[in-house]
């Protein structure tokens, strides 16, 4: 394909991603009281988000629907998006690649999953009765949301800690022989990661160092299964001998 039909193509796929956005934004504010229901059930006991401007309930439900929407339309958007790289891969680097992408919406999943039933009613629990007779807690729905959504994000983003494991050691950047001996200092590396995520307080802290260990020793075991391009040219003269 010469560059104009590689644009045109490109063209084509950003349109239905766009497309599948709109659909889903409009689904999701259609059914935006059952988005806020679902966002609003960690809150520790009957609390509300309240707001404060004009504008704020307007606003903060079409976020809500947008982050929302973005989750539906996902599948869509990596579909285009693998259907536009992959034919541009050798038959090998394929195989070694479609694995990786097919892994990534299932961690992200996962790590949502996560964040939204174990990590974020644990911090929304500690935070929001801290100190609960010192000060007259509320909740402002713009601040609330918007570290709802930045904390599903970012454990979803920290579960791809696998798929990054997997494609260095793949690419014989590190072996898992290395992972293995610098296991301690991944463990500060994990405990420092879920320090810089979103709740400052050492409970959220703590949960969410925990699946980063796991996720980490289970990248171990999937590069040792799989193990790498160096590893394979070495195993292969010695298999013949």
């Amino acid at each position: 394909m010469s560059l104009v039909e590689h644009l045109d193509e490109l063209r084509h796929r950003l349109i239905v991603c766009a497309a599948a956005f709109a659909v889903a934004l409009a689904l999701c504010f259609w059914q935006n009281h059952l988005l806020l229901e679902i966002a609003n059930a960690p809150l520790p006991g009957d609390r509300e988000p309240i707001t404060f401007g004009v504008t704020e309930p307007f606003t903060v439900t079409l976020t809500v629907a947008a982050y929302g929407a973005l989750l539906l339309a996902l599948p869509v958007i990596l579909y285009e998006l693998y259907a536009f790289l992959l034919p541009a891969l050798a038959p090998a680097e394929r195989r070694m690649v479609l694995p990786l992408l097919l892994l990534v919406p299932a961690l992200f999943i996962a790590g949502v999953l996560f964040a939204y039933f174990v990590v974020f009613p644990a911090a929304a629990q500690f935070l929001l009765n801290f100190n609960a007779h010192q000060f007259n807690i509320q909740v402002r729905a713009r601040d609330y949301y918007s570290f709802f959504t930045t904390t599903m994000l970012a454990v979803g983003l920290v579960f791809q800690v696998p798929v990054g494991i997997l494609a260095v050691t793949r690419l014989g950047i590190v072996t898992p022989r290395q992972l293995s001996s610098n296991r301690r200092y991944a463990y500060l590396a994990c405990a420092v990661i879920a320090a810089a995520l979103p709740g400052v307080d050492p409970v959220t802290m703590l949960i969410e160092t925990v699946p980063l260990v796991v996720l980490y020793e289970l990248s171990i075991v999937l590069a040792r299964a799989f193990g790498t391009p160096a590893e394979a040219r070495m195993s292969r003269p010695a298999a013949q001998e």
